[in-house]
């Protein structure tokens, strides 16, 4: 979160801008030297909550047009307010994959190199492990996402019951048949990526309709893109209801992620925008965390098992999104799970 003196910064630059660091401090009565309004400014720039113009004393700073996209939201205070009580964005943005994300950075440079620095440090430790060895660390983790992935989709098997399934195939006492079978579509899915670890390199809708048939099989889920209308509970957004504005905006995030070099990116928005455009009657968030992760193990990077997320923080997040076209919460999640599942299976 940005702390005071950030906030007063961004809202006088949003009332006065574009202006020089001079006029911020000399006008924006913000209780800072002259030296610290300097470095407040170099920060949000680094984290793209500004843009700066012209060079030296000419220096101009304006807000970002990732702003809205990246700026902290307390999420406590925001549902603080009931579904209706929210002013949100009630329909799919257009613009949202072409103009939004096609042309700002999703981290900025210091959450990327925190990132990497945990990448290099789950490579390292790859690095030293047996074959084998490695076979079980992807198990472990692969339960566990299979797990937590149903879980928050509403499945009540526990880690330990989920765990006897896949390995044994023994269902648990007083579950339904379907929850079962969510949870070994997750490990087929799993099975499927690993052993073609560049299916979605590069990624297409075919693809991700390959992967969404996997993980509703025999749960009396339609198959391919959706015809019709659905609504999601929890919030008053409505995702897009036309077949061929569907399958567009799936071809558009699809282009979007092929277009992208860096991992983390591509990843992050196989998370978020096949989640937002909701392509299938069900299943779309459990096919979301698939694809993203197939994509990270595509590069050799280490995949998320979301274990440790709250399952209602995790819609909220997701929510925030669909609200408010707003990623800040939801980003670090992804954060906080990559680096949790690189300290905790690798």
């Amino acid at each position: 979160m940005l702390n005071n003196r950030e906030n007063q910064v961004i809202e006088f630059i949003e009332k006065n801008g574009p202006i020089s660091s001079r006029e911020i401090f000399v006008n924006g009565n913000i209780s800072a030297s002259y030296a610290t309004i300097k470095r407040i400014l170099g920060k949000l720039v680094e984290e793209n909550f500004l843009s700066v113009q012209g060079l030296a004393k000419a220096t101009k700073y304006s807000i970002s047009p990732s702003h809205k996209l990246i700026q902290p939201i307390d999420i406590k205070a925001y549902y603080e307010n009931e579904i209706d009580d929210r002013e949100i964005i009630e329909t799919y943005n257009l613009e949202i994959i072409n103009k939004v994300f096609a042309n700002h950075s999703i981290f900025s440079e210091n959450e990327l190199q925190n990132l990497n620095e945990f990448h290099n440090e789950f490579t390292k430790n790859i690095s030293q492990l047996s074959i084998n060895d490695y076979k079980k660390e992807f198990e472990r983790l692969a339960i566990d996402l299979s797990w937590k992935s149903s879980q928050i989709e509403g499945n009540t098997y526990s880690l330990l019951e989920t765990e006897k399934l896949l390995k044994e195939k023994e269902t648990a006492a007083g579950k339904t048949k379907e929850e079962a079978s969510m949870l070994l579509n997750h490990k087929e899915a799993l099975d499927f990526i690993i052993g073609n670890l560049n299916y979605l390199n590069p990624i297409s809708v075919s693809k991700i309709e390959d992967i969404h048939s996997i993980l509703v099989k025999e749960l009396g889920v339609e198959r391919n893109l959706r015809k019709r209308r659905i609504g999601i509970s929890g919030t008053n957004y409505k995702p897009l209801d036309n077949e061929f504005q569907i399958r567009e905006a799936l071809q558009n995030t699809c282009d979007l992620i092929n277009l992208k070099t860096n991992v983390f990116e591509k990843a992050f928005l196989a998370l978020v925008l096949i989640s937002y455009i909701q392509p299938f009657m069900d299943g779309n968030k459990r096919t979301a965390r698939i694809v993203s992760n197939a994509i990270l193990m595509s590069q050799n990077y280490c995949p998320l098992s979301f274990r440790t997320v709250d399952s209602i923080e995790y819609k909220k997040a997701m929510l925030l999104f669909y609200e408010q076209n707003n990623i800040s919460n939801f980003k670090i999640i992804f954060m906080n799970q990559f680096e949790f599942a690189v300290k905790t299976y690798f």
